[in-house]
């Protein structure tokens, strides 16, 4: 699997925002990636030294309009840890 199919896309909240000053960034990535995947992916993508790696399936919400119930898909979320010193620029001026 390439390094850019295991990463999807960087998950940008207020929580995950506050966890970037601790040298945690947050990443969705594909269900099927393993731990030691998803930091050589994060390795060769940014350039970084990536110290750990907790992943955590997230369930998808039900949803509802009108009577017509659904549900949103489930997903695999990333939690990245650098070593110090280390940063990812998602946002460029």
């Amino acid at each position: 699997m390439e390094a850019r199919d295991i990463l999807i896309r960087p998950l940008i909240t207020e929580k995950t925002t506050e966890l970037m000053s601790e040298g945690k960034y947050v990443f969705v990535v594909d269900k099927k990636a393993n731990k030691i995947e998803i930091a050589k992916a994060v390795k060769e993508v940014f350039n970084v030294k990536v110290e750990k790696v907790n992943t955590i399936i997230m369930k998808g919400k039900k949803k509802r309009v009108g009577r017509t119930v659904g549900k949103r898909p489930d997903y695999k979320k990333a939690i990245v840890k650098l070593a110090a010193g280390e940063t990812i620029e998602f946002f460029t001026a």
